[in-house]
């Protein structure tokens, strides 16, 4: 009897859970959007999802379901997502030898213009800093002052922060973190962020273990990345900052000031983590922008233009 969508849908999240370690979050966006394709395929076939039917799926059924989900409101970059989630699902069932379909693969994966990255200057990420620290719960202070200045510091993302555990403290010349796709990278630790931290760690009123979460909610549960970002809100409202001042900008901020001050690409690349070199290059182009604008502003020639 042919398995129906649903019950490979299962197995294949399960695949992505234990084989390959994919996040919650992933696990989450990938298995709403394969949902949303079988929904999508059982009215527009008009026919129950199995085995047979994933086997008989065209090119021209899969643009199909991207129209309709364009209609719905969903973007290039969502469309890239569930493309994504597509073709993740069609290799699986070809390598467990369910079925192997290559209309995935048929399918152009619309572009998407990759926009700069928007740090804040070191004005304002001095002014941040400076401003996370006035709490009326002393050891909120010390731990937003703490966060902040990590993320910063290390050109940390909010994730890799918020993971860091008790037994982390004191923290050395360097922290190993483990990054996307769980890739392991070795980061230095700055004076003022070891600083932070055990100032931080040394007020925290809650007991824990050495392997329970280092950064605490006002109740003592673990931290969210949702928290962060209702802390850098908080910010912006007192600072007048841009909208764009999130936890992650810090992380921007950490990688385009370390380059307009001499740092070298190669090394920011890898004190970021990424994979390609070409992604942290669209910080030079930051700079590149910011220079531009001042020739527009100041020059003779920029200005009659």
């Amino acid at each position: 009897m042919a398995r129906g969508g649903e019950e490979l849908k299962r197995a294949w999240l399960s695949m992505l859970a234990h084989e390959r370690r994919a996040s919650p979050n992933t696990l989450r966006a990938y298995g709403d959007d394969l949902s949303r394709f079988l929904g999508f395929l059982h009215i527009h076939l008009g026919s129950a999802i199995n085995e047979r039917t994933l086997g008989r799926v065209a090119p021209a059924d899969i643009r199909a379901f991207i129209t309709d989900r364009r209609a719905d409101g969903l973007g290039a970059r969502g469309v890239q997502r569930a493309l994504a989630a597509i073709r993740s699902f069609y290799r699986w069932l070809a390598r467990e030898s369910i079925l192997d379909n290559p209309a995935p693969r048929a399918v152009r994966t619309p572009r998407i213009k990759r926009g700069l990255p928007r740090p804040l200057s070191e004005t304002d990420t001095a002014r941040a800093l400076e401003e996370a620290g006035e709490h009326n719960v002393e050891w909120l202070a010390a731990r937003d002052v703490a966060l902040l200045t990590l993320l910063y510091g290390a050109g940390l993302r909010i994730s890799e922060g918020l993971s860091l555990k008790r037994g982390d403290v004191p923290l050395g010349r360097t922290l190993s973190i483990l990054g996307k796709g769980r890739k392991e990278r070795s980061v230095p630790i700055l004076p003022a962020v070891a600083d932070a931290i055990a100032d931080y760690s040394a007020k925290i009123p809650f007991t824990g273990a050495k392997d329970t979460p280092l950064f605490l909610s006002r109740r003592g549960k673990p931290m969210s990345p949702r928290e962060a970002q209702a802390l850098m809100q908080k910010l912006r409202g007192r600072l007048g900052l841009s909208e764009k001042a999130t936890p992650h900008a810090l992380r921007h901020s950490f990688a385009t000031h370390l380059l307009a001050n001499g740092g070298d690409l190669r090394s920011v690349q890898e004190l970021l983590g990424h994979a390609s070199l070409s992604t942290t290059q669209t910080y030079t182009q930051v700079e590149t922008s910011k220079l531009m604008e001042i020739y527009k502003n100041a020059h003779p020639r920029g200005k009659a233009a």
